[in-house]
């Protein structure tokens, strides 16, 4: 089990919010496609409702620094989610790299079964 080092407690810090604008920034583009649909207003309207609603839970948007004993959970949901991939994570740990990269694979092969 990966025991966070304070390097990469740090490198976290400092990423996070650029992760988060960059994936918020994907969002923002998403729904501007939405809102330049041919539905009607309403429909448009309350489709973007719906969406924000769901992004809004989304660790992307809602996650902040946390504990740092949970560095590893949150990268890995970081991934699972899409709002980063692993090679955003070249800079980390190789300990760190490896082990997410293994929760991870874990994760999608539990949802195939």
């Amino acid at each position: 089990m990966y025991q966070s080092e304070e390097k990469d407690w740090k490198l976290y810090r400092e990423k996070l919010p650029e992760w988060q604008e960059a994936y918020m920034e994907r969002l923002i583009k998403e729904y501007v496609e939405l809102l330049n649909g041919d539905k009607a207003a309403s429909e448009k309207f309350w489709a973007l409702d719906k969406r924000i609603r769901a992004d809004r839970r989304s660790l992307g948007v809602r996650v902040i620094e946390e504990r740092r004993s949970k560095l590893q959970n949150i990268l890995t949901g970081l991934i699972i989610e899409h709002v980063i991939s692993v090679d955003d994570l070249q800079d980390f740990s190789e300990e760190l790299r490896e082990s997410t990269s293994l929760w991870v694979q874990t994760y999608c092969k539990n949802l195939e079964s």
